[in-house]
């Protein structure tokens, strides 16, 4: 199963990457260093399916560029267009278009009964609800955070982020997914 992951992280990785002699182990290495290989192995160890088939595939746009508005890796992706096409991709949930759209979509819970795949959301232009990320486990989110920068993994414990903390939502399985 691990294998079957880092080929599709390497994949899809390569191709949102500079080209290089050997793209595939230049992305492995890359994924290791950063820890991302062993967190990805504990989330399937430790999540249903669904979770972490979310948070892999999730973490194949690392390095796609943020885009306001943006809604596809081809384009680029602003963050509650990232999370929107990662439900719909993985698990076949079509969440509301705008960060407090899916707060307000999604089931409330505790900061302490995160698991991976729940959503965290910010508060980055004095809204409550104005940026969201998907949790990775190990208080760590995916997200793509602003213009300039691109889809990557962030700690909740940094003291920009945990300043700013306003929310974690679970995208309840049988909870019906609005189309806007």
């Amino acid at each position: 199963m691990l294998k079957r992951t880092l080929l599709i992280l390497c994949c899809v990785a390569s191709a949102h990457a500079a080209p290089s002699n050997n793209a595939a182990d230049d992305i492995e290495r890359y994924l290791s260093e950063r820890g991302i290989v062993a967190h990805i192995d504990q989330v399937r160890q430790s999540v249903g399916d669904g979770a972490s088939d979310l948070v892999v595939n999730a973490m194949t746009f690392l390095g796609v560029p943020y885009r306001r508005g943006g809604t596809n890796a081809d384009t680029g992706f602003d963050c509650s267009g990232f999370v929107r096409s990662m439900f719909e991709q993985t698990v076949g949930k079509v969440l509301p278009r705008r960060a407090s759209e899916q707060a307000a979509a999604t089931e409330k819970i505790d900061k302490q009964d995160l698991q991976p795949g729940d959503l965290v959301f910010f508060n980055t232009m004095r809204q409550t609800f104005s940026h969201v990320g998907i949790y990775v486990g190990d208080n760590k989110f995916i997200h793509s955070p602003k213009p300039g920068k691109q889809v990557r993994v962030d700690d909740m414990r940094q003291a920009y982020w945990d300043r700013r903390f306003t929310g974690a939502r679970r995208v309840e399985p049988k909870a019906e997914a609005t189309k806007n």
